[in-house]
């Protein structure tokens, strides 16, 4: 039995005719594509995010690196490099802040403060002067009249001198403008109450009233705040010179901490004791923080050294000469107003110059007794000790002045204040001689103490900066010569 397929034509019957088998047809070229089935996804791109930074890129081949020992050893030096550097960097720029501020207590800020006092003084003693003279009427000496024009000149060089120095826009430099236009209006009251003295005109005493109360109530008053604002920028120069480099010390201790355990973690590597480059690196970070700790504080102790035992001795000094310059201008002015200026205090009347002369003697004693205090050593000590010896007999000798113009002597009581022997002029003149003095002594003190200070901070920021690039360069070649061993 024969087993025919399903698929196969059947056989012809009989009487059917055979047909030939006809060939399938291929479908035309132009017919279109089939469609795909609805069921089929659309083939789809991949899907695109945010572009990287090159910061994360970065952070990714620093990550990649740290895995190997030569990446982990170029990263080590690197930071070994910055760290050192950095340290460099801040000292210089902290110490090169402290020497400029060092210099300027020396030779700007001080200078000024006593130009300051000195132009107090100046007109305080034309003042006193030209009172003098005034007493003395048409027999006024020759030195009387040098000693105003000098009082007078030396004012007004100070005062040019404090202008150059004065910041343009600050308080200090409208003070000198103002000082520098009352000055020759003052210089023009005396010259007018001396020309009427001498003729015999009374109203020459109301004129150098006048000049004296101009002196008084705007000049000094503006010369005692030129005194404060200079003083006051002499504090502001010793605050800026004498503050530890806190942050440069730090960065300097973060330094050498991190130089060893990089020597340490080499040794752990290599059983190799010393690298040279670490070490070296090492040896000039010791160096630099060496400098900075011991000559900042020899710095600091040089500054608060002029400070403590020059500055504040020559502050009271100052103090001192400027309260005696008022006590003789009142003194003087006594004479002068003959009572026509009085002052109630209380109860009482007293008159106006000889109530302001008791005023400045007692702040002169005040003054005298504290500089006395500071003086530290026998040089200081001596002259101040003879200017309260001074003043004691100045004040007898007002004493017995006053008496006699109480009792209508007027003219024992001129001879008592500018005679020429015995008189309250020479207790007042070797009240200021001896005050001169010491004011040169701590002048020197000053200069001396203030000079180790500045000396003490000289070429740090330059050798600094030197030493830490080197110190950079060496933790670098140190680092490179363990790089050299994985080639």
């Amino acid at each position: 039995m024969t087993y025919t397929p399903k698929s196969s034509p059947p056989p012809p019957g009989p009487g059917l005719p055979v047909l030939p088998a006809v060939p399938a047809q291929a479908a035309p070229a132009s017919a279109p594509p089939s469609r795909p089935p609805a069921h089929t996804p659309a083939p789809s791109t991949p899907p695109t995010g945010p572009r990287r930074t090159a910061f994360a890129e970065g952070i990714d081949q620093l990550r990649s690196a740290a895995t190997t020992e030569p990446g982990r050893l170029r990263i080590i030096g690197a930071l070994l490099a910055c760290l050192v550097l950095a340290f460099g960097a801040v000292t210089a720029w902290q110490m090169t802040d402290r020497a400029a501020a060092a210099d300027d207590v020396l030779t700007r800020s001080q200078p000024l403060s006593s130009d300051a006092a000195d132009i107090y003084r100046s007109l305080a003693d034309a003042n006193t002067a030209a009172s003098s003279g005034f007493l003395a009427g048409g027999q006024e000496s020759a030195a009387t009249r040098d000693r105003y024009e000098r009082d007078i000149h030396t004012a007004a060089e100070k005062l040019v001198n404090a202008a150059a120095n004065a910041d343009p826009d600050s308080p200090s430099t409208r003070t000198i403008a103002k000082l520098n236009r009352l000055l020759p209006e003052y210089k023009g009251l005396v010259e007018r109450a001396r020309t009427y003295n001498r003729q015999g005109f009374p109203v020459g005493g109301a004129y150098l009233r006048y000049a004296n109360e101009k002196m008084q109530q705007q000049m000094l008053p503006a010369a005692e705040d030129l005194y404060k604002k200079e003083n006051q920028r002499l504090g502001a120069d010793y605050a800026a010179a004498t503050p530890y480099p806190w942050a440069a010390i730090a960065l300097g201790v973060a330094a050498l901490a991190a130089l060893a355990w990089a020597q340490h973690r080499n040794y752990r590597r290599t059983n190799r004791v010393l690298n040279h480059g670490l070490v070296a690196a090492t040896a000039t970070a010791t160096v630099v923080l060496l400098w900075l700790v011991v000559g900042h504080t020899l710095a600091r102790a040089g500054l608060n050294d002029s400070f403590d035992h020059g500055v504040r001795s020559l502050n009271v000094l100052h103090d001192a000469r400027i309260a005696s310059l008022k006590a003789r201008g009142n003194e003087n002015l006594t004479l002068v107003a003959r009572g026509a200026e009085t002052k109630k205090v209380g109860e009482e009347t007293y008159d106006a110059y000889d109530y302001d002369f008791g005023t400045d003697i007692k702040a002169l004693a005040t003054h005298l007794a504290a500089a006395e205090k500071l003086a530290d050593d026998a040089s200081g000590e001596r002259p101040v000790t003879a200017a309260m010896g001074n003043m004691q007999e100045w004040k007898k000798r007002h004493g017995a002045a006053r008496e006699q113009d109480e009792n209508g002597n007027y003219q024992q009581a001129l001879n008592r204040v500018i005679g020429a022997k015995g008189a309250t002029g020479e207790c007042f003149d070797s009240v200021d001689d001896n005050l001169r003095r010491a004011l040169a002594h701590e002048e020197t003190e000053f200069q001396r103490a203030a000079g180790d200070g500045r000396d003490a901070l000289t070429g740090m920021p330059a050798g600094v900066a030197v030493l830490a690039v080197l110190g950079a360069a060496g933790a670098v070649l140190g680092i490179g010569r363990r790089l050299s061993e994985y080639r």
